[in-house]
């Protein structure tokens, strides 16, 4: 039972941080961003020289800890920032169907970017090996990746939620997430603030690329698209702009999918995601507007 519980917490852990960069996002700008997961793809990819070779010829990921994971954070957040400079600066003003269109369509540009540096054939790479080996708690082995994913998992989740109640760039978030248009006029820096809040979503990016790299020793093209789809749908389920449901919701899928992994019978197992998802429209269908609504989509008298 405690090894389903750290599996659970594990793959929550990815989900919720995931649901954590789309809602950030989809709070300042009622934008979802599908251009996430291919940000997640990049980040790790920037660790290797390019090459169409099955071995990756790694350069980046040479580098101890404590400069290889402030370097793959760095470069999420980079070049989420430079999407927001280059191409959803410029849809602004136009409809969310719009903005929606052209992160799918930027996360193709960057998929074939990729593509035509790196093949299609994924890489296997080796990132902070000592991670792997097992540890023992109460009874349970688990690798001590594992154990780091949910220990990091929380604290980035409180360093944010200080970031965002202590400091001022965080309190301009939250009012540009609640009205925007009256933050604006109260003062608040728009390029600033969404900026900000693109930055912090392709840092969260660049940490889940960096987990999906240490847990399955292979760099992929397509590594973000189940990511992605499990946070969009954690990020619905918990309530579209809700950064505390969207984390909750991310936490729940997680423990859902390990729980049917263990419950099903064998021969049913490989619909375990239809089982999932059939969870999900039943949620949706009782609760439609998430499970914890944002402040921001409330009607006002």
């Amino acid at each position: 039972m405690l090894q389903i519980v750290f599996d659970a917490l594990s793959l929550g852990s990815l989900y919720a941080l995931g649901a954590l960069g789309i809602a950030l996002i989809f709070g300042v700008m009622r934008l979802v961003n599908f251009a996430h997961g291919d940000v997640i793809a990049f980040s790790i990819f920037a660790l290797l020289w390019p090459s169409t070779d099955a071995m990756a010829i790694v350069f980046a990921g040479n580098l101890p800890w404590f400069l290889l994971i402030p370097f793959v954070l760095l470069v999420g957040a980079a070049l989420s920032v430079l999407c927001e400079i280059v191409v959803f600066r410029r849809f602004r003003n136009t409809s969310p169907a719009s903005m929606m269109i052209a992160s799918f369509a930027l996360g193709f540009v960057i998929r074939y970017f990729l593509l035509m540096l790196y093949s299609s054939r994924p890489k296997s790479i080796s990132l902070l090996p000592e991670l792997s080996q097992p540890v023992e708690i109460l009874g349970a082995r688990l690798p001590l990746l594992q154990l780091m994913t949910i220990i990091i998992t929380i604290a980035i989740l409180l360093g944010l939620v200080i970031f965002l109640r202590r400091t001022r760039f965080g309190l301009e978030m939250r009012a540009a997430a609640e009205n925007f248009s009256m933050a604006r006029m109260l003062g608040v820096r728009a390029n600033r603030v969404i900026m900000g809040a693109f930055a912090l979503s392709g840092a969260l990016a660049g940490a889940i690329a960096l987990i999906f790299g240490i847990q399955t020793g292979t760099a992929d093209i397509q590594m973000g698209a189940a990511v992605m789809l499990m946070a969009f749908i954690s990020t619905v389920i918990g309530g579209l702009g809700s950064l505390a449901g969207a984390v909750l919701a991310g936490f729940l899928l997680g423990a859902a999918s390990v729980v049917m992994q263990v419950i099903l019978p064998v021969e049913t197992r490989p619909f375990r995601d239809a089982f999932v998802y059939g969870a999900v429209i039943l949620v949706l269908l009782f609760r439609p507007q998430g499970l914890i609504a944002a402040r921001g989509t409330k009607e006002r008298v």
